[in-house]
């Protein structure tokens, strides 16, 4: 990550006459103010600042990926909006399940209306599903209208794409398989001033057989402590008291740097950073999550209690078709442990119903895992097949109907032990970090608490980024109503 004032101090020393560097991130600052110059004449030719529209499709690392899309834009002269009408429009794509590839393909479909009328306009497309060889040549030979298309190892390019596009009148392909690089010091435009997710690994070395990820995001690599300390310390000098460690599986970071260094040693840095209140982390593995980490999680006063694991099924048999690598008994060991370590924690996970092979039974596995666990929140998600995966290839495929029937039990186990545990709470005080005016009534503030909880209570917009202390009075299910104290 780079601030503005001093990437200006950076572009003011880049002859756009000099051979163009190869070593990154300088590479990219030349094409950065390359691109303003082209972005200029389209400024000119508009008579106005052309507008852009950066749409995000998955998971936070997409999110924290789009953060980074948006401030190079930003700095090459484009106006961020929201609607769809921009003059450039972006999807950055996710590929986890294939109603999220449809939905790219039915917005695709909008957008070249309007590209019909509005020459000009320009469509890129990025992100996991671009890492699909078959997406492309659906692209390619249905959607001829893209102007770009990148995935997501050379994201940090983008500023070279953009003058490829604006230089080329095809459609421009920039796909890598895989790669060592990590390029970090480029603009990002947060979406909270506040708070900010800080990607500290990339890729997955599980492969979960129902799972593409590994495919499109490539093996795991590691950040170097120090690139991460330093970014950390650079978002909290601009006001950031809260972020978010973002990784494939947090719990395997540091294992393939030359120094390795556990996760749990990282947190224990990241606390000694002086004006960061919060730390939050996602996505830990069971399989790999370790005394160390609970212990330092138990004495920290900055990590947030709250931890994400995963659990997918409660049937030892599927878990080992799904390659997840630990039994029920094991999760619920592990669960049962980080709770009696640390009894203030919310534990929420992934749950998927309708895995090849499940018999009820197997889901009556779940359902006993959920019960004895009492998670505070759970994503319930229906199996997807997703062509590439060995899950895809299996034979016994579960009947819709009986999918159905086992997510309805499996939905309503989890929303009943989660009102449950979310309940625990009522008429505690506790500190809160103000995220924003309430969307359904602007008289109230909505906060978040250490444990992820939601909690909605009377305040002023100037409190906004504050960490205050509410009283929950009200349990509405998975979230409160509370006063500030």
């Amino acid at each position: 990550m780079i601030f503005t004032t001093e990437l200006e101090h950076i572009l003011n020393q880049i002859d756009l006459d000099a051979p163009i560097p190869e070593k990154e991130p300088e590479r990219q600052y030349y094409f950065i103010k390359k691109a303003r110059k082209l972005v200029e004449k389209e400024t000119q030719r508009l008579g106005r600042k052309p507008t852009c529209c950066v749409n995000t499709f998955g998971c936070q690392m997409n999110a924290r990926d789009s953060e980074k899309l948006s401030g190079i834009l930003e700095e090459t002269g484009y106006e961020l909006i929201e609607a769809e009408d921009a003059d450039f429009v972006i999807y950055n794509t996710c590929t986890v399940r294939d109603n999220a590839n449809q939905r790219v393909y039915g917005r695709l479909g909008f957008l070249n209306s309007m590209k019909k009328k509005n020459p000009h306009k320009k469509i890129a497309l990025c992100g996991c599903m671009m890492q699909e060889p078959s997406v492309i040549e659906k692209i390619k030979k249905s959607y001829r209208f893209v102007d770009l298309i990148f995935g997501t190892h050379n994201i940090y390019k983008f500023p070279e794409l953009l003058c490829s596009m604006f230089e080329n009148d095809r459609m421009v392909i920039d796909i890598w398989q895989d790669t060592n690089a990590i390029v970090e010091d480029l603009p990002v435009e947060r979406k909270y001033p506040f708070k900010s997710g800080i990607n500290i690994m990339f890729g997955c070395n599980n492969f979960c057989s129902y799972c593409i990820v590994p495919y499109v995001r490539g093996r795991e690599r590691s950040r170097e402590p120090k690139d991460i300390i330093r970014e950390i310390e650079m978002l909290v000098a601009d006001g950031v008291v809260e972020i978010m460690l973002l990784g494939q599986n947090v719990n395997s970071y540091g294992k393939n740097l030359e120094n390795p260094v556990s996760f749990a040693q990282l947190l224990q840095e990241i606390e000694k950073i002086e004006g960061l209140e919060r730390i939050r982390f996602m996505t830990s593995h069971p399989k790999d999550l370790s005394d160390e980490l609970i212990e330092v999680m138990q004495h920290s006063k900055k990590i947030c209690r709250h931890l994400h694991l995963p659990l997918q099924s409660g049937s030892t048999r599927i878990l080992k078709e799904m390659n997840r690598r630990y039994t029920k008994e094991q999760y619920l060991a592990l669960a049962e442990k980080i709770k009696r370590e640390i009894p203030d924690i919310s534990l929420t996970t992934d749950i998927i119903v309708g895995f090849p092979g499940e018999t009820p039974e197997d889901v009556d596995d779940t359902i006993d895992v959920i019960q004895k666990v009492k998670f505070d929140n759970a994503f319930t998600f229906i199996y997807s097949k997703r062509t590439g995966t060995p899950a895809a290839a299996m034979e016994n495929q579960v009947p819709e109907a009986v999918v159905k029937e086992g997510f309805d039990r499996v939905l309503k186990t989890v929303q009943d032990t989660a009102r449950e545990q979310v309940s625990r709470l009522n008429g505690q005080t506790l500190l809160a970090l103000v995220e924003e005016v309430n969307e359904q009534d602007a008289s109230l503030l909505t906060g978040r608490l250490s444990n992820n909880t939601i909690v909605h209570f009377p305040g002023e917009p100037s409190l906004i980024g504050k960490i205050v202390n509410v009283n929950l009075k009200e349990n509405h299910g998975f979230y409160y109503i509370g006063e500030m104290i």
